[in-house]
């Protein structure tokens, strides 16, 4: 099937370059690239955010990029890797697209995993909160964010173009580089990128770390709050392993004319980040006969190594647009992409401590873990607009390869597939705007669990399933083959209520079937400390979704408030074992006798190597998420420049059914901001102000609140015809808080980076 697909894309990029190599009187039109159907047409929240507000701030993570903006978080672990949170949504409830297509690296199979995208000389990132992304991806009930460039350009450039760049940051003592290139050569655009990014561990505030190796989860979470810090904190001024470096290059050419488009690009990303914490699998194996000697050895030891991933992608694109003007396809937007992804975590022990322990060589050799996705996706948007509704059907197809190799591998091989079948509407009503939105997705996801393992840790819980009828079976595999189809739908009404004021109302229902880490996850995973196993057979997750939003804007004062609730049903989460609250009523009647079995089962979990980590299983339950978005914003001219002072607030809320909260959900935040422009110089002031999370699920500890500063004045200097001069002064966490991401796993070993100032010089000509 995928080779017939193949042909037809490039009998459709031939045809398409026979056609231009015939027209003679190129006549441009303008193409948005957008993975949106129409972004003026969507009437559910929305960001569309300009390229140059990550061309002049500071190079960062793309989470961190886009934490400030309502409704929009990250569960960070180090510098690095900051992956996106929308209303309280995370992983593969979230999706990355790059240029419209879904970005294929391994940022799901671990929170340790950076989202591989390159931030360099992008047109802007789109970001679209809840279902109603669904019109763009599968499965997306928190939303999407699509970082949009102009690689494979849909018009043509009308002038050279080169742009240079240099910046420098404090808190990592770090610098990166950057130049691109654009031109029209012989009716062929051309597009050339590259950048550099070297940085080293960043700072902290002093005593900024906490350590936890002895810390009873079952604590008061108070008393850890006020105590703990003080009692394990560490005099120490940086995270180490939080380094981060980064090559990235791109080529892109195209072909426009009044026919359409057509271009390929070859992206290719290499990186080296350091892995700031990573689980101790074996502390107590040796016994209790070393007792915490051989505990604090076994941390001394940790805290020497070099634990560091390396990754290395590259994608291979083709995207063109082709004009037929026919009675029922007006144009036909086609799509390919081939993606091969690999991301490598080694150690590398320091030499003076291999000298230290030569006997034990064997032991402390670490082998790497290769993590790897292959993946090739294609599709089509048949436009099929009419005088009175635009109407586009999608057609999409994913085939792709999950793998992990290696000393630490915690899931054998799964392969997905899928295919997307799409129906979308957009109809002016008279006083009301319709957007309805239906697709269809047939998955199918095979992969296997080791027999022995998945008893394990299962315990008693499964003996049914599993039994002992594989108990002596050491090394049997079961295989697992799911193919399945999942339906979802969004629909938004939306009308003017006055000249100033609008309205909308909008609906979802998005169905996604589980995650191959949720259905076949089964090992260790140092990244998290923890012991995870998922299910083969959860259920697909189900959310529905309602919000109203209101907009009102008069030109000098403007207002924006979304208020959501969205229940899901069976929703999947990693829950920790021990206390699990996610089984039947019974089990919490029998808590006591749970705990004493977990005692029973310690010695025999350290028999296997994992005796210090923290079991988990992927399980589900109902859950409802809600909360609410709101800015207030007021411009004003002052002196010969205009000011503009916004304050926003957001807020979610995420429990059970039952009535337990769900781990990890980011606390409610105040946000401050303004911004004065006066010819060509910029100044943004922007204060977030986070509130203590006490809504804490199970196994969690109280996280407190901060308020981190970040300013950037920007000037620009015409230098000559066609060249100016942008400088950029910025500064983030100007009050030097010590501030913990409650969404992240490792919140108290590795805390957000202190104050970093930095400058910025990017020239154009």
């Amino acid at each position: 099937m995928k080779k017939y697909l193949n042909a037809i894309v490039i009998l459709i990029a031939f045809h398409s370059f026979n056609l231009a190599s015939q027209d003679k009187d190129v006549e441009e039109i303008l193409v948005i690239t957008s993975a949106l159907v129409s972004s003026t047409e969507i009437n559910n929240p929305v960001y569309v955010i300009d390229g140059d507000e990550f061309l002049d701030g500071a190079t960062t993570s793309l989470g961190d990029a886009i934490d400030s903006y309502l409704g929009v978080s990250i569960a960070d672990y180090g510098s690095a890797v900051g992956q996106p949170i929308i209303r309280g949504m995370s992983g593969p409830r979230v999706k990355i697209l790059k240029n419209g297509m879904v970005n294929r690296d391994v940022s799901g199979l671990g929170v340790d995993h950076l989202n591989d995208v390159d931030l360099n000389d992008i047109e802007q990132i789109e970001i679209v909160m809840g279902p109603s992304s669904l019109l763009y991806a599968n499965g997306t009930s928190g939303g999407i964010i699509n970082i949009v460039d102009d690689c494979i350009s849909a018009i043509n450039y009308e002038l050279p173009e080169f742009k240079v760049g240099f910046e420098s940051q404090s808190v990592n003592d770090g610098s990166a580089e950057h130049f691109n290139f654009k031109d029209n050569i012989n009716g062929f655009n051309v597009n050339f990128g590259y950048k550099n990014v070297d940085f080293d561990n960043y700072d902290v505030p002093f005593g900024a770390v906490l350590h936890e190796e002895d810390h009873d989860e079952h604590d008061d979470h108070d008393d850890h709050d006020d105590h703990d810090e003080d009692e394990h904190e560490e005099n120490m001024g940086f995270i180490n392993n939080s380094d981060y470096a980064v090559e990235a290059t791109k080529f892109g050419i195209s072909k426009a004319g009044d026919w359409g488009y057509l271009g390929f690009s070859v992206d290719n990303l290499e990186s080296v980040y350091g892995i700031p914490f990573h689980g101790d699998e074996h502390g107590d194996e040796h016994g209790d006969e070393h007792g915490d000697e051989e505990d604090h050895d076994e941390h001394e030891e940790h805290g020497e190594e070099r634990i560091f991933s390396t990754t290395d992608s590259e994608s291979f694109t083709i995207k063109g647009s082709y004009n037929l003007n026919g009675n029922l396809v007006n144009k036909i937007d086609f799509t390919y992409r081939d993606s091969d992804y690999s991301l490598t975590e080694a150690h590398e022990e320091e030499e003076h401590h291999e000298e230290e322990h030569e006997d034990e060589e064997e032991h402390e050799e670490h082998a790497p873990t290769v993590f790897m996705n292959d993946a090739v996706e294609y599709g089509a948007i048949f436009d099929v607009s009419n005088d009175f509704s635009t109407q586009k059907i999608v057609v999409n197809f994913v085939d792709e390869d999950n793998s992990i190799v290696g000393e630490e591998a915690f899931m054998n091989p799964a392969n997905s597939k899928e295919f997307t079948i799409g129906y979308y509407i957009s109809k002016n009503l008279g006083i009301y705007d319709l957007d309805l939105g239906f697709r269809l997705d047939q998955i199918e996801r095979s992969g296997s669990v080791a027999e022995e393992d998945h008893d394990d840790d299962h315990g008693d819980d499964h003996g049914d399933d599993h039994g002992d009828d594989h108990g002596d079976d050491h090394g049997d595999v079961d295989y697992y083959n799911i193919d399945d189809s999942t339906s979802s739908f969004a629909v938004t009404l939306g009308r003017s209520l006055t000249d100033n004021l609008g309205v909308s109302l909008g609906y979802a229902s998005v169905e996604r079937l589980p995650s191959s880490i949720e259905l076949f996850m089964n090992g260790p995973h140092m990244a998290t400390g923890r012991f995870e196993v998922g299910d083969p057979n959860l259920n697909s997750e189900t959310s529905n979704n309602f919000d109203i939003t209101f907009n009102f804007n008069n030109g000098d004062f403007y207002a924006y408030a979304s208020f959501y609730i969205t229940d899901v049903d069976n929703y999947i989460a990693l829950i920790d074992e021990e206390d699990d609250h996610m089984d039947e009523d019974e089990h919490h009647e029998e808590d006591d006798d749970h705990h004493d079995d977990d005692d029973h089962h310690g010695d025999e979990d350290d028999d296997h190597g994992h005796g210090n980590l923290i079991h988990a299983n992927y399980m589900q339950e109902d859950a409802e998420f809600d909360g609410y978005e709101f800015e207030i914003g007021r411009t004003l001219d002052v002196g010969n420049g205009e000011l503009k002072v916004s304050f926003g607030r957001d807020v979610v809320n995420a429990e059970f059914s039952d009535g337990h909260f769900v781990p990890r959900i980011n606390p409610a935040r105040n946000v401050y901001s303004l911004s004065y422009k006066q010819d060509d110089i910029v100044f943004k002031l922007n204060l977030k102000d986070v509130d203590k999370q006490s809504d804490i699920g199970e196994g969690e500890t109280v996280t407190n609140g901060y308020s981190m500063l970040d300013a950037r004045l920007t000037k620009t200097f015409n230098l000559r015809e066609n060249t100016e001069l942008k400088v950029s002064l910025f500064g983030k966490n100007l009050l030097d808080e010590v501030a913990r991401n409650h969404a992240s796993f490792v919140k108290n070993e590795v805390p957000l980076p202190g104050k970093n100032i930095g400058v910025k010089f990017n020239l154009t000509f």
